[in-house]
This record gives structure tokens, C-alpha cells and sequence, in this order.
């Protein structure tokens, strides 16, 4: 998110390793910004582990981390995740009910008004998800 636009809208980032405890921690301080908001946590704290969890399983390169970001813009949550593996693009894949895999993007498909992949400056990639949170925030985010 650009800096100067990021001033005026409740906003939060953080840096985390890339390990399942990072991801753990990306769902928990989540939830606790959104509570600081005022917002409801439940579809957005299943998006923000999801695509956390997504980021440390397949966007992995030992001894990177991952970002988190989440702001608000005119009643819409956005929730990014950017990990080092700009070359691995995440596809929506439908796996059979028997697979123990790749149903992560498909609750992401299913939770988020909207959601993609954004292409950032070489090794990086942002994905990212949207969904409605009703009325406008006030709160400033850190």
C-alpha cells in the first residue's frame, strides 16, 4: 500500500517468520487489530490464516519472512499477504473430498468478495483478499 494513502486509512503491517508459528501469530495479531477496530473477526481472521498459512507452506525461502497487512477503505477490509516467492503464483485448484491438500485457496475463493495475486518487485509476491466490513472505520491502525 502506498505510504501517503496508507496515512489516511486505519491500517496495520507486520513482519513474521515464515514458520507455522509465524502464521499462527499473523491469525492472532489480526484478530486483535480487527477487535481494536471494532470489526468482526471470524471471516477475516479464517482469510488472514489462510493466506498466512499459504505464504509459509508454498512461498517459503529459509530465512525470509512473510508481511501481513490489513487496512480499511470505504467499508472494505483488505488483507494482504507477501511472501519471497514471486516465481510460485498460487492457482485455485478443486481437489477431490479425499485430498489432504489444496483447499486453501478454494475457503479464500469461497470467504472473500474478492481476491488476487499482485506481482511485486522481484522475488516477491502480495496475495491478497477483500471482503466488506460495513461502516467506515475511525480508529487509526499502527
Amino acid at each position: 500500500m502506498n505510504e501517503e494513502i496508507a496515512d489516511h486509512f486505519p491500517h496495520f503491517s507486520v513482519l513474521l517468520s515464515a514458520t507455522p508459528r509465524g502464521a499462527r501469530l499473523a491469525r492472532l495479531l489480526g484478530e486483535a487489530q480487527l477487535r481494536s477496530w471494532g470489526l468482526p473477526t471470524d471471516t477475516a481472521s479464517q482469510l488472514v490464516g489462510e493466506l498466512a498459512a499459504n505464504a509459509v507452506t508454498h512461498g517459503l525461502v529459509p530465512g525470509r519472512n512473510f508481511r501481513l497487512r490489513l487496512y480499511v477503505v470505504a467499508g472494505t477490509l483488505r488483507i494482504e499477504v507477501t511472501d519471497t516467492r514471486g516465481e510460485l503464483l498460487p492457482r485455485l485448484r478443486h481437489p477431490t473430498w479425499s485430498a489432504e491438500y489444496g483447499r486453501g485457496l478454494v475457503l479464500v475463493d469461497a470467504l472473500a468478495d474478492r481476491w488476487g495475486v499482485q506481482e511485486e518487485r522481484s522475488p516477491c509476491k502480495t496475495v491478497w483478499a477483500e471482503t466488506t466490513t460495513g461502516p467506515t472505520v475511525d480508529r487509526r491502525g499502527v
